[in-house]
């Protein structure tokens, strides 16, 4: 079973090295904090041309996402709808930059 830990630190670096103009578009430092069980806080730098994610809170972010290790698995999985999961408070962008958010859906998608 995935967790958060294996779509931010495996998952997320192999797509932005496959389509390197992802990270251009988002262009920004944002910050995971994931809850429950293979959850935890990781630090994406998209301002980068590599080396991308970090474990822990670094640097000033753009935007801090705030969810559940489950709830950020089914996303990923597409087995929950990521605007439904922020309608319903289950996924929490802050600031809630609509802009980036969507950016950083197609990283996830």
């Amino acid at each position: 079973m995935a967790t958060a830990k294996d779509i931010i630190e495996t998952d997320i670096p192999a797509v932005l090295k496959e389509k390197p103009e992802l990270a251009k578009d988002i262009n920004a430092i944002i910050h995971f904090d994931i809850s429950g069980e293979g959850g935890g806080k990781w630090t994406l730098d998209a301002t980068k041309s590599e080396g991308w994610v970090s474990s822990g809170i670094e640097g000033a972010s753009k935007m801090t996402v705030t969810v559940s290790n489950d709830d950020f698995v089914k996303i990923r999985e597409k087995k929950l709808n990521a605007q439904m999961a922020a309608m319903q408070g289950k996924l929490k962008f802050k600031p809630m930059d609509m802009g980036l958010a969507m950016k950083l859906a197609k990283l996830l998608g």
